[in-house]
C-alpha cells in the first residue's frame, strides 16, 4: 500500500531527473578530475548516453534500478499501485536498453553500464573499468 495521495505521488515521479542525476554527475566529475573530455547526454549518438567519448567510440549509460529494472524478476511482483502502468513501462526500459545495446556494439561502440548504487558504493571501481577501456580503444 502506497503511503503517499495520489497527488504527493505525483509531484514525486515529476521532480525524477531524466539527466544529470547526482549519480551521474559524480561519475562525470570524477572523469574529469582524472583528466578525461567527454560529452554528456550526446543526442548526434544512438539513444542519447549519459557520457560519450566519441573518438574512441565509448558510451557510458548509469541506469536507475527503478526505472531500468534491476532484480526485475524479483521486484516485478512488489509494484502494488498502478502496477499495469509499471510493468509496461519498466519492461519497456528494458527492451530499449537491449536495442541501444545492440545497436550501438553493431556500430562498433563499447558500451558500459552502470547501476546507479554502483557509483555510489564503488565510484572508482566504476572509473576504474572505464579507465581501461580508454586504454584499450586507445590502443587499436
Amino acid at each position: 500500500m502506497d503511503f503517499l495521495t495520489p497527488e504527493q505521488r505525483s509531484k514525486r515521479m515529476s521532480a525524477i531527473r531524466s539527466t544529470n542525476t547526482k549519480d551521474e554527475v559524480r561519475l562525470a566529475k570524477a572523469l574529469w578530475a582524472l583528466g578525461y573530455r567527454y560529452r554528456k547526454n550526446n543526442k548526434t549518438v544512438f539513444g542519447t548516453p549519459d557520457i560519450t567519448f566519441k573518438k574512441l567510440k565509448i558510451a557510458i549509460f548509469v541506469d536507475g534500478e527503478f526505472f531500468h529494472g534491476k532484480d526485475w524478476h524479483i521486484d516485478r511482483n512488489r509494484i502494488k499501485t498502478n502496477s499495469e502502468f509499471w510493468i509496461k513501462k519498466i519492461e519497456r526500459n528494458i527492451q530499449r536498453d537491449i536495442e541501444v545495446n545492440t545497436y550501438l556494439e553493431s556500430q562498433n561502440w563499447k558500451v558500459i553500464r552502470f547501476w546507479s548504487n554502483d557509483i555510489k558504493k564503488n565510484l572508482e571501481n566504476c572509473t576504474a573499468v572505464i579507465d581501461q577501456e580508454i586504454a584499450l580503444a586507445k590502443k587499436q
